[in-house]
Order: structure tokens, then sequence, then C-alpha cells
């Protein structure tokens, strides 16, 4: 009886263990929780914050295909500046390079330009060939809206390095890659340019892989930033000149729309300092008016492919007065470094007859954005907290703070970070639940605010209702429409 309990139990002990065995696997694991998201659950534990935000884009966004093989064709490239070029065959340099620098182990490092396309691939035969039959190679597109969460797109999307194990991927057909991806983006407007990446076939990622793909970006991205002070000091010098000729507000902005210098006229239609120059781009303005940085950025863009552009739109400046400005494109060896504006009569409805229109919504916004259509209200809102998504009805959220692209939550169940980027589409997602912006980084529930507390100078406090106590600011900009809303 003795031997038959041994025979018995032995067999029991090795089932347990081997099912023990498979819970620590962190692939199977993984592997599961995928499963489980692909097939509509929220709710998923054991997954990297990253990934997951990545795989709710793939689900909820792109609606990308899970069981996707093989990386669709690229769409034909749009027109880009020459400068993306020299960062194009710089990084193409590197990636050849890269089988001497870094032993990645029969991988391949790829290059892909800002949008995902696919420019270049070095490798070993053998590596170049199993990449083919992903359509790992030039001319293909691994954006995340295009084949899901992988070490390129993802890089695209998030800020710093991006890796991608395995059953990360979201397309099952990639689960034997592994991959590291790191995008360099553009030290004046914040756009990725290009991604750097290094992928591995059934294999770790080499040990030096993550510090070489870091180097190789700082470095990049160092000359991008010479590159961009350089073109600060152009601005400077077009400034100075055209306030030699200007009783007016005038101010200098670079082609992402930030502040480089303004007089004190302009300083305070756009809440910014005056006569400070900020030649380096870490420490420009943002204007606190978007309706300006929108406008600089769409005159850049339009004068890369039009040099005599001019253009102008009516808005409504920091201090809610409405003003009509001319915007005049900075270049220097055929390059934009900017956009100078200065304001005409703040009566003028209409631009002068020499300019040409910028199109303008009622909001002062290019690109006709008065004619979308109500945004449908959302059910919920999403957050993440541990590696699992949390499902918020608009009420629990009391506000939310942006930090550059990521957007936190103080929410009854704690800081959560929102699952969409930039407070702009949580604030449409919003706007019909009863949430207020009224800071350029708060969105506020009304329906949270206990008290209204008045500050120096006539700042105005938001104090919710929840303890510890919670302050938040209203802009001078925002103040009108929220005094109007409720009525002061």
């Amino acid at each position: 009886m003795s031997g038959s309990q041994v025979d018995t139990s032995g067999p029991a002990r090795v089932t347990s263990g081997a099912r023990a065995a498979r819970r620590r696997d962190p692939r199977q694991r993984i592997t599961r929780a995928r499963e489980r998201f692909v097939a509509g659950e929220d709710v998923v534990g054991g997954v990297r914050p990253g990934i997951l935000i990545s795989w709710y884009r793939c689900r909820e966004e792109h609606k990308v295909d899970p069981g996707l093989a093989r990386a669709p064709p690229a769409a034909e490239p749009g027109e880009h500046p020459l400068s993306h070029d020299v960062v194009f065959a710089e990084l193409g340099g590197l990636a050849v390079a890269a089988a001497r620098d870094v032993d990645i182990r029969g991988g391949l490092v790829t290059v892909t330009d800002g949008a995902g396309r696919v420019l270049c691939s070095s490798g070993g035969r053998r590596a170049l060939h199993r990449a083919a039959d992903s359509n790992l190679a030039p001319w293909a597109s691994w954006a995340e809206s295009a084949c899901g969460t992988n070490g390129m797109g993802t890089a695209l999307e998030d800020s710093g390095l991006s890796v991608v194990r395995g059953p990360e991927h979201w397309c099952s057909g990639f689960h034997g890659w592994t991959c590291a991806g790191i995008a360099v983006r553009d030290s004046v407007t914040h756009e990725p340019l290009a991604v750097l990446n290094i992928s591995c076939w059934n294999a770790p990622l080499p040990a030096g892989a993550s510090t070489w793909l870091r180097k190789a970006a700082r470095t990049l991205e160092g000359r991008l930033c010479r590159q961009a002070c350089q073109g600060g000091q152009g601005l400077v010098s077009a400034f100075a000149a055209a306030a030699a000729s200007s009783s007016g507000p005038l101010a200098a902005l670079d082609a992402g729309g930030a502040v480089v210098i303004a007089n004190e006229e302009a300083g305070e239609l756009l809440g910014t300092p005056a006569h400070v120059p900020a030649v380096h781009p870490a420490r420009r303005w943002a204007p606190q008016v978007p309706e300006v940085r929108r406008l600089a950025r769409h005159a850049a863009e339009r004068a890369r492919s039009d040099p005599e552009w001019r253009g102008s739109a009516r808005i409504a400046a920091y201090d809610e007065t409405m003003v009509t400005l001319a915007t005049r494109p900075v270049i220097a060896a055929n390059h934009v470094l900017g956009t100078l504006i200065d304001v005409t009569d703040p009566a003028a409805a209409e631009p002068p007859a020499e300019d040409h229109r910028v199109g303008v919504t009622q909001a002062g916004v290019p690109g006709g954005a008065a004619a979308q259509p109500p945004v449908t209200p959302p059910s919920r809102v999403i957050g993440l907290r541990e590696g699992c998504l949390v499902l918020l009805v608009p009420l629990e959220v009391r506000f939310a703070e942006s930090d550059r692209n990521a957007v936190w939550l103080m929410t009854d169940q704690g800081r959560l970070r929102a699952a969409v980027q930039g407070i702009d589409h949580l604030e449409q997602q919003l706007r019909s639940e009863g949430f207020l912006r009224v800071h350029r980084r708060f969105l506020v529930n009304l329906r949270r605010i206990k008290e209204i507390e008045q500050g120096f100078n006539g700042a105005l406090w938001l104090i919710t209702d929840t303890r510890p106590r919670e302050a938040v600011p209203v802009s001078r900009r925002h103040a009108p429409q929220f005094r109007q809303i409720l009525g002061l």
C-alpha cells in the first residue's frame, strides 16, 4: 500500500511542478495575457506598462490584425527637409558599423524614417533571409499602426528605448523576434526623424545593444541640437533686424512653435517673458496661446515648399484680446529656421491684401477644426496601473495633468497614467463630460470642485472635494471662460 502511495503521489508532484514552471515562464505568462487582451479583456497582469499601452493602441485605435505575419509595404514617402537626409545617411553608416561595435548574434540592424518606413537593414546573410520572411526589409512599413507593437514602431510612439521581446509583439507572426529601437528626435519640433533598431531571431539582445543604441541616438541628437542653436541665433538676428522698423508686438518662433525672443508687447499677448533670447531649444518658451504654436508650425511647413509664402490669422491672445497675426518665414541656406510673427491692428478683421490667408477656424486654429463633428461622449476613461488597464467612469477623475506627451489622472483610485497621449486628446474626449481646460497643463472635472480661492494678483485656484487638499491653478488666459461658465 505504501508503494502505491508513492507511485500515485510522485506524478502528482511532477505535474504540479510543471504547472509552477509554466507559471514562472515569462513568455508563457505574457502569451496568455496577450491572448486574453486580444479577446477583449482590459485587466491583465504581468505585462510591462509601455507594452500594455501599445497593445491598447493596437486594438482600440489602429485595429491591427493580431495574426499578421508579414509587414505591409510602405506608402510613398512625402516631402521632408534636407536635414532629414543627413540623419538617414548617418544612421545608415551606424547600421553598417554595428557588426563591428556590437555582437548582434546573427541579428540585424535596421533604420526607419519618422513614419516607420524601413530605409536599410544590415546583418549577416542568414539574418537578412530570416527577416525577409517577415518583410523586415527596405520599403516595408513597421509603424505601430501598420504591424502593431514592435521595437521600431513603438519607439516612434514613446520616448526613450523601446524593447519588445517575443510575445510582447502584438502580431503573433513576429513572436520569434526580440528587438530594441530608439527614435532620433528633432531638437526643435520633438518629432521623430528616424529609428535605429536591433533585432534578433530566437535569441536575446546582446548585452551592449541598449547602451550602443542610446549612445548613437544621443550623439546624433547632440549634433541636431547644436544646429538648432545656430538656428536660434539666426532667429534672434532676424528679430533684431525686424524690430528696427517695427513699433508693435513682434516675436520670433522656431519651426516647432516655441518662442525664441519677443518684445514686451508680444510677450504680454503670448504669455512669455520679453527680451530674453532663448537660443538653446530646451530653454525656449511655450506660448500660452496654443493657436500661436500651431500657426507657427503651419507657417514653417508652408515655407518649406514656398519660401515666399506669407500668412495671417485672427486669434484670441493670452489676455483674450482678439488680434490679427502676420507671419513671415525666416530662411537661411534653404533651411526654414522659423517664423517672425507681428501683430497688426487688433481691431482689423481682415489681413492685408498681399498676404495669403491661413485657413483659420473660429478658435484661430489652422486646418478647419471648427467643422469637426462633436466628439461622442466616452463611456469610460482608461488609466494604467502596474501593468493593468483601469476602467474609470469620468466622475472618478478629479483632474488631469500633462507632462509632455504623458497625461496623469488624479482619480478616486489613485494617480494613474492615461492610456491616451496628449492632454489635447483627453480634452476632446471629455469635453461633454463636464471637464474644462483651465491651464495649458490642467484639465479639471467641474463636478469635483469644492472651493475657489483667489490668490495674489487675481490668480484663481480650484480646490477639489478630496483630502489631502488638492489645488489646481487657473491661467489668466482661461480665467474669463471659467468665470463665465460658473457665472462668477
